[in-house]
Formats: C-alpha cells, sequence, structure tokens
C-alpha cells in the first residue's frame, strides 16, 4: 500500500503530534491505551515524524490525557445509551475505534475538510459514524447534527489553538443547539500556554496558541447552561494513576512534584468536564 502524503502546516500539522505520540505510546509493552489503529495509521504516512521530537514523556502524557477523556466519554454513554458524540477538532485520532461506542449512539468527527478526507483514506468507515468537513467555528456544520438527543462534546488538543473570541462563542452554540449533554477539553492557564508554546513539538509546526483560561468557573459566567463538574489539573499527583506517573522519565516526576507544591504551576493545564 502507497503511504499517504501529509502536507499540513501550523495548528493542523499539530495533530500528528498527537497521532505520533498515541501511536508511539501503544507500541510500549506497558501500553496504557494500547491504540493499534494509531501505530497503523501512522505508519501508513510519508511524513518525517521525527521533526516533532516526540519523547517517550509527551507519549505517556497524551496518552494519560486521551485515557481520562476516553473514560468520561465512556461514563456518559454508559448512562445515555441514546446519545450521539461530537468529536471537535478530531485530528486524526482513533477515539471512535478505541471506545468502540455501542449501537444506537451516533458519532460525528469534525475537523478540516483536508484533514476529514485524509482520515477517509486511513480509518475504515463504521456504522452510525459520521465525517464533517468544516472548521469548528463556522457555525454551518451544526445543522447536520439531530437537535433532539442527549450529546457528549469532546475536544482534545483543540480549544487553545482557537481566537481567544471564539471559543465562549462555540461553546456557547453548542449548548444552544445540543438538548442536554456535557463538554470536556483541555485547557491552560496564561502562564501554561506561554509554556507550551516552548515547547519542541509546537515549535517545530509553527503553530500559534491563543485560548487560555484562568479560573475555570470563568465559562461558567460567559457561556449560560455550562456548569463545571470535574477539575483535574495536570500536575496533581493524586489525580492520575501513579503507576502511569511512574512511566515517566526521573526529571518529568520530579517536575510533577516541585510543580504540584507551587499553585501557579500546578494549575498550567487541567483537564475540565462541564455539563449543560
Amino acid at each position: 500500500m502507497q503511504a499517504e502524503t501529509v502536507a499540513l502546516t501550523q495548528e493542523k500539522e499539530t495533530l500528528l503530534i498527537t497521532l505520533w505520540a498515541k501511536a508511539g505510546e501503544s507500541l510500549l509493552p506497558d501500553s496504557l491505551l494500547k491504540d493499534r489503529f494509531a501505530a497503523e495509521a501512522a505508519a501508513s504516512i510519508d511524513y518525517d515524524f521525527a521533526r516533532l521530537k516526540v519523547d517517550r514523556d509527551l507519549m505517556v502524557g497524551l496518552a494519560m490525557r486521551a485515557h481520562a477523556l476516553d473514560g468520561w466519554t465512556r461514563e456518559f454513554l454508559a448512562g445515555s445509551r441514546d446519545a450521539l458524540v461530537l468529536h471537535l477538532g478530531c485530528g486524526l485520532d482513533s477515539r471512535v475505534f478505541r471506545i468502540d461506542p455501542p449501537a444506537g449512539i451516533d458519532w460525528y468527527d469534525v475537523d478540516y475538510p483536508e484533514v476529514i478526507a485524509l482520515r477517509q483514506k486511513l480509518y475504515p468507515p463504521r456504522t452510525n459514524y459520521h465525517l464533517i468537513g468544516s472548521s469548528v467555528t463556522e457555525p454551518g456544520w451544526l445543522d447536520a447534527v439531530p437537535l433532539d438527543r442527549p450529546a457528549m462534546i469532546v475536544a482534545e488538543g483543540l480549544l487553545p489553538y482557537l481566537p481567544e473570541e471564539e471559543v465562549p462563542l462555540l461553546l456557547e452554540r453548542l449548548v444552544r443547539h445540543c438538548r442536554s449533554g456535557e463538554i470536556v477539553f483541555d485547557a491552560y492557564s496564561p502562564l501554561g500556554l506561554k509554556l507550551i508554546a516552548l515547547q519542541p513539538s509546537i515549535k517545530a509546526t509553527g503553530a500559534v496558541l491563543h485560548w487560555s483560561l484562568g479560573d475555570p468557573s470563568e465559562l461558567e459566567r460567559q457561556v449560560p447552561g455550562l456548569e463545571l463538574v470535574t477539575e483535574l489539573t495536570a500536575y496533581d499527583p493524586d489525580g492520575y494513576d501513579p503507576a502511569q506517573i511512574a512511566r515517566m522519565s526521573w526529571p518529568a516526576r520530579f517536575a510533577m512534584q516541585f510543580f504540584s507544591l507551587i499553585p501557579p504551576l500546578s494549575r498550567i493545564g487541567l483537564l475540565l468536564r462541564y455539563r449543560f
């Protein structure tokens, strides 16, 4: 099979960071994700992944983030058998295959048209699985999504790249459109956003981050109907399985412990779960 050539830049190119990290983590003997779909997709792409400088610590960290979001999604679907899932800025993530939702669940992957076209070449079709090629900030794509069903909305590695003013507008549109549900995503404080921008992987793509969130309750004020349910900090050693943290290098473990002791640093990265 001929490898698929990828020509993505800046923010769109960052999807290759998460794909390569999850693919690499899934090939480790102690893998958390065991994501063979990501590994197969990465192997099918003609791209110099080495330029992204993805190391084992980043692989493990992104796998932990994905595993937490997967877990919240599974919990929601277990209690809502007629639900739908909106996976915003899906990139080349294989979440729909990892979770393998039961019959009756409609799943929508949303991303730029060129990303969706690449997904169609790399991943197989499945029942009740829908692909929408659009920027998430364009309101028209929501017309393809039913109004009358509870929705689980997942946005991993997306919102920080959107223009600052677009994030509350997007969330407000989603809350107005969907009957009820949850929204889960990662966010960074203003300091965290600056530190993330210095990561070698991000710098390699030339991507620019815009949106930060200093206080999760701020979104409750900006978007009527949102209610914060869970706030998981990136450097809270009690928030993740210690066995997973132990997989990281000793400098990474030391940094996590150090950052957890200093409030401004402990909250630079967040995983957030809201209901509406």
